[in-house]
This record gives C-alpha cells, sequence and structure tokens, in this order.
C-alpha cells in the first residue's frame, strides 16, 4: 500500500563525489599520538538525553572461544576479532585525497593475503600486505569517470563483485585483475554488494531488489518496494540467510524475499506517516542477523529486534544509533551516535549498562564528533571517530582508556585483516601494528 504523504515542496542541490588519487606505497612506520585521559532520560527524537547506567558493572562474557568461531559475511555480524590491541605505529598506503569523502562507505576486500581497494582515478588495485601492487584495472571511461562514481565490492572465491553509483555492475577476476563482464543499471546502486550461491543481490537507488547470475551477469528477478522523490545517499543494508534475502529500503522498511524467486515473504514497515524531509534524512544501521533474530538500529532512536521468520517485532529499545551493532553471545554491543556504549540483552532487550566513551574529549569538541564503526576483541572494543582519532574502550568496563590520533579528518570503520587492523582516511589505507 502506498503511503500518504504532506505536500512537500522542496529543492535540492548535490555535490558531485569524486576520487581525485595516485597509487602509493606503504610509508616508513610512524608515531602513533595518543591522548590519556541509573537511568535514561528519553525525550523524544530530536531531543534525546542520556546518561550513564550501571557504569560500575564489570560485563563477564563465558566461553569467548566461541565466539570468533567463523564469521558469516551475508549475516554482517563481525562477533569478536582477533587483532593485535597493542598499537604503536601505522603504515599508510597513500594516494591523492579523495573528494566528498565523508559520502563514502568505502569496503576493502581482501583475502587474506591481499587487498582491493580503488584510487581516486578510479582504478581497481590489488597489492599485498606489504604494498606491492600485483595488478592495476581501469574500470570507466573518461565520460564515466567525471559522474565521479562511489563503489560497493564484495568477494566470492575468486570473483570480486563491484557495484557503483552510476549504475554499472562488473565481476572481475580476483586472481588476475581481468574483466569477465559488466553490465549497465537503468538506475544507480546504492547498497551493500551480497554474493549467495550462485547469485549477486544489489538495491538500486529507487528502492529496487535485484538478482543477477554471477556466471554472465543476467538479471534473474528484481522486486520493487517503495520509491522516493527525494534520494539519501546513505548506503542500504542487506543480509542472506537459508535462502531469504533481508535488506532495508531507504523508508526504513525491512523486507524479507525468497532468494531464489524475488517473492515477498514479509514487510515490515518501521517509520509511520513519513514525508519526503524524514525519509531523505532516515539513517537505519546495517542489519545483522544472529541465530534467529535480526538486529539492527537508526538515528530516530530506535533498536528492533525482528523474527526472521515472520517479521515480529520481538523488542524495540530508545538507542539513537545508525553504526553497525555487534552481536556476541547474549549481548549486544552497540554505540550511540553521541558516543555512549549500550550492552544490551539480547533476548529481553533489556539494558544491561550505558558508558559514556566520549568522556576523553572535551565537551567543545564532542559536539562535532559521532563514532563511524567498531570491533570487538577480546578485551577490548576498538572504535573509529569522526575526528579523525580512535578510542580503546575496555569491553569490561565499557570505560575508554585512550584516545588515538590517525587523521586530521574523517576516517572509516575499521577492518581486521590477517589479525591486523585497517582504517580509510581520505588519502591513505592505514595499516595499524
Amino acid at each position: 500500500m502506498k503511503r500518504i504523504f504532506s505536500i512537500l515542496i522542496l529543492f535540492l542541490s548535490f555535490s558531485n563525489c569524486s576520487l581525485d588519487t595516485k597509487t602509493g606505497i606503504w610509508t616508513n612506520e610512524e608515531k602513533i599520538e595518543k591522548t590519556k585521559k541509573d537511568e535514561i532520560n528519553i525525550f523524544n527524537n530530536d531531543d534525546l538525553s542520556v546518561e550513564e547506567f550501571n557504569s560500575n558493572l564489570k560485563l563477564q562474557i563465558k566461553n569467548l572461544d566461541s565466539a570468533y568461531a567463523g564469521h558469516d559475511i551475508n549475516s554482517n555480524n563481525i562477533g569478536l576479532s582477533n587483532f593485535d590491541e597493542n598499537i604503536k605505529k601505522s603504515l599508510k598506503f597513500k594516494f591523492r585525497k579523495i573528494k566528498n569523502f565523508n559520502q563514502f562507505d568505502p569496503d576493502l576486500i581482501s583475502d587474506g593475503n591481499n587487498l582491493v581497494f580503488i584510487d581516486g582515478n578510479h582504478n581497481l588495485l590489488k597489492f599485498d600486505m606489504n604494498s606491492n601492487l600485483i595488478w592495476k584495472k581501469n574500470l570507466y571511461s573518461k565520460k564515466e569517470k567525471k559522474n565521479n562514481p562511489f563503489i560497493s565490492m564484495a568477494l566470492s572465491e575468486n570473483a570480486l563483485i563491484i557495484a557503483d553509483t552510476i549504475g554499472k555492475l562488473f565481476k572481475i577476476d580476483f586472481n588476475s585483475g581481468k574483466e569477465i563482464w559488466n553490465i549497465k543499471n537503468p538506475n544507480p546502486f546504492n547498497s551493500q554488494v551480497k554474493i549467495y550461491k550462485d547469485k549477486v543481490f544489489i538495491i538500486d537507488l529507487n528502492n529496487v531488489l535485484r538478482c543477477f547470475n554471477i556466471s554472465k551477469g543476467e538479471e534473474l528477478w528484481k522486486f520493487n518496494s517503495e520509491n522516493v522523490f527525494l534520494k539519501s545517499n546513505k548506503r542500504n543494508s542487506l543480509a542472506i540467510k537459508n535462502d531469504v534475502v533481508y535488506f532495508a529500503n531507504s523508508l526504513g522498511d525491512i523486507i524479507a524475499v525468497n532468494a531464489n524467486n524475488g517473492n515477498l515473504i514479509w514487510q515490515l514497515p518501521t517509520q509511520n506517516s513519513m514525508i519526503y524531509e524524514n525519509s531523505f534524512s532516515l539513517k537505519v544501521s546495517d542489519l545483522v542477523i544472529f541465530e534467529n533474530d535480526i538486529f539492527f538500529s537508526n538515528n530516530k532512536n530506535e533498536f528492533y529486534s525482528i523474527n526472521l521468520n515472520n517479521g515480529f517485532i520481538n523488542w524495540k529499545q530508545n538507542i539513537n544509533s545508525n553504526i553497525k551493532p555487534i552481536i556476541v553471545k547474549d549481548f549486544i554491543f552497540s554505540i550511540s551516535n553521541d558516543g555512549y556504549l549500550f550492552v544490551v540483552d539480547r533476548n529481553s532487550g533489556n539494558i544491561i549498562r550505558i558508558t559514556d566513551i566520549f568522556e576523553l574529549f572535551k565537551i567543545k569538541e564532542r559536539k562535532d564528533i559521532f563514532p563511524v564503526g567498531f570491533i570487538a576483541g577480546n578485551n577490548k572494543l576498538f572504535v573509529s571517530i569522526s575526528n579523525g582519532k580512535v578510542i580503546y574502550v575496555d569491553l569490561k568496563s565499557g570505560k575508554s582508556k585512550t584516545a588515538i590520533k590517525l587523521s586530521g579528518g574523517l576516517i572509516s570503520q575499521p577492518f581486521v585483516i590477517d589479525s591486523k587492523i585497517f582504517v580509510i582516511k581520505e588519502n591513505a589505507v592505514l595499516k595499524l601494528n
């Protein structure tokens, strides 16, 4: 059923997103700068006040070893990661500054031994952990480069699938860099890329979920969810389990469809009678599947647990966050947009503890910063902040220990590859040791 919207006339002017870079090498090691150091009041979505809760509670997670067992890319849940928690230096793979980096949600693809990233000249680069360039692939014509496409990537075995914001979809041989096929979609793509069995799944800017055959790039089916006039630049999320594709569209609807034929299984609207302006500003986190439930949050102070089978809401909690949560056994870790770490009971939705991880920053500074993403290790959380710093947070106490400066500006979420942490900034990929 179509929504009835209030009449709203808006004029939008979108600035082009461009990448302007050159390839580089890991630079010499650089020392990293370090900086030392019972209730929630909820008002409304625009006037949210959060205080620490049970801040002295020490978290105990039993049998942590089992929480490391295999991360399923299609579930989006990374659980606990093995990484070195004592970082002392960084290495850089440098390139020219990426323009409009704040609009880019970068993927760093790896097979465990090599990395793939795109440079500012829209060249696809594969390099090893010692920064030796293995191959370079130019994806675009001069005319296409003027549209400054951003890309999303996924890897399955030797198939590297790339979708972009001008509607092109590529299959690249990961070993050789050879293009196997490319197709042009009627609309730009605007989501994660997921590979499942012999199929590729991606959402376009009109909220259409499309399924392609991975061998030849033929479109097998499509599912049309509701389109909107105003387009959000927030990348939509996909998750897959047991032949069902779950995705979030730009209106906040969560939809489950059959992965084989695109038939609708269930649909859950999470926003009531939104006008176009609100749908444009809505930011939903990645969908995370754990066991029989799907978890996600948004910047409208809503955190959901939903049953995978029927789309029924298990529980809903007040957490204002649009970054991906992490589930470890019966605990959910989520960081609000104003810097509070929430620990939530996965089964009941009850908040166990809230701690202020931005306490290391002065009041004036923290007003202009937000968390970008985080990973969880055996003892610590590693959190990327929009001001170019990362925070080490003690997992058991929830207290911030150290702030480390990596850049003077925005950085990406952290990635863990071969027990090393990687972070992307506007002119380099950083490897932290």
